[in-house]
């Protein structure tokens, strides 16, 4: 019996630890299974060396899925190498994987992109390659703002040049800008806006120093120059006879000024600073005198078809007041200070 026992103990042993070996191979076997899983490519997905054609400026996009053949892993589609600039994909992990290309192109040529999918177990679908050819689109009209309280644009006569009532070589001819002022000095526009009608044609739409005043027209951009910045705005307040500038909106300059008398008004309205002069035989304007796009409509005492002036005077005792023929008049030392503060081609406002 004792023998008996003995032999019987190892025979069990052994058992046991069969049956241990096992049941670790009962475990192991579903890790084996999930590392020989698959990744497959699933509809609306492309397929490989699909070409696509784009326009510049238009939006291209194609939605990529693909799924895994075991059911914990988490698919993730992913762009192989680099995208073209300003491309970009929208992502969705899952057992059920989903990614959305998309772009605007902004320049026409031949592009490739690559994409792959994996389930981070190991398992991968076959990399797919897209070419996109993208081609230049029809132009399309763009207009844009030029000038506002702030910040305005200003630009000379290059050659005389035909305004329009519309920007188009067809529409009413509002008046003709000739290449100098009745100054003699370089004759300039105030430009409030812009557009371009085709890849070689913009028209800028500029205020005008004609009656009635605040008109405006359009020109070809080739008649004019380059545009200048200014930062300064001039406002004139006939009620309260006061002058300020503003600088990108601030006040930097205010003084009380003469402007026109009731019959012989300053004309209110949206003008521009034409011009600088300086070094008069006449002492009636001062030091300095800047010519503006106003126009009296009566009479005044700005040479040279009716502009009206801001200067100084040989009268400081008269300002403030309704004193001239529509000119607006500072002290000399206001008018010199407002000389070093404001450009020509600052916007001015007379209310």
């Amino acid at each position: 019996m004792t023998r008996s026992l003995t032999a019987t103990r190892p025979a069990l042993a052994a058992t046991l630890a069969l049956a241990g070996l096992a049941a670790a191979l009962v475990l192991l076997a579903p890790s084996a299974r999930a590392a020989a899983g698959t990744v497959t490519w699933l509809s609306p997905t492309p397929t490989n060396h699909t070409s696509f054609t784009a326009t510049v400026g238009k939006e291209l996009s194609f939605t990529l899925a693909a799924a895994a053949s075991t059911p914990a892993a988490v698919v993730h589609i992913s762009a192989v190498g680099s995208l073209p600039v300003g491309a970009g994909v929208d992502w969705t992990d899952g057992a059920s994987a989903q990614s959305v290309f998309h772009w605007a192109p902004t320049k026409a040529g031949d592009y490739t992109v690559r994409f792959a999918a994996s389930d981070g177990l190991g398992a991968t679908a076959s990399t797919l390659t897209y070419v996109i050819h993208v081609k230049a689109g029809a132009f399309q009209s763009r207009s844009y703002k030029l000038s506002d309280d702030r910040i305005a644009r200003w630009t000379v006569v290059l050659k005389r040049a035909v305004v329009r009532a519309a920007p188009n070589a067809q529409a009413h001819v509002v008046t003709v800008l000739p290449t100098t002022t009745t100054d003699d000095t370089q004759n300039d526009v105030l430009v409030l806006d812009g557009i371009d009608v085709s890849k070689h044609q913009t028209w800028y739409h500029v205020r005008l120093p004609i009656l009635p005043n605040n008109s405006t027209g359009w020109v070809l951009k080739g008649y004019l120059g380059s545009l200048y910045t200014v930062h300064t705005h001039l406002y004139v307040d006939r009620a309260s006879t006061t002058l300020t500038l503003k600088k990108d909106g601030a006040t930097v300059f205010k003084t009380r000024v003469g402007v026109g008398k009731p019959y012989w008004p300053t004309p209110a309205g949206e003008f521009y600073i034409r011009d600088k002069l300086t070094s008069f035989g006449n002492p009636f304007y001062g030091p300095i005198a800047f010519g503006t796009s106003a126009r009296s409509a009566v009479l005044t005492d700005w040479p040279g078809g009716g502009y009206v002036g801001v200067h100084g005077t040989n009268e400081p005792g008269l300002i403030p007041g309704h004193i001239s023929h529509g000119c607006i008049r500072l002290h000399n030392a206001a008018i010199l200070r407002l000389a070093q503060l404001m450009p020509v081609g600052t916007p001015l406002t007379v209310s």
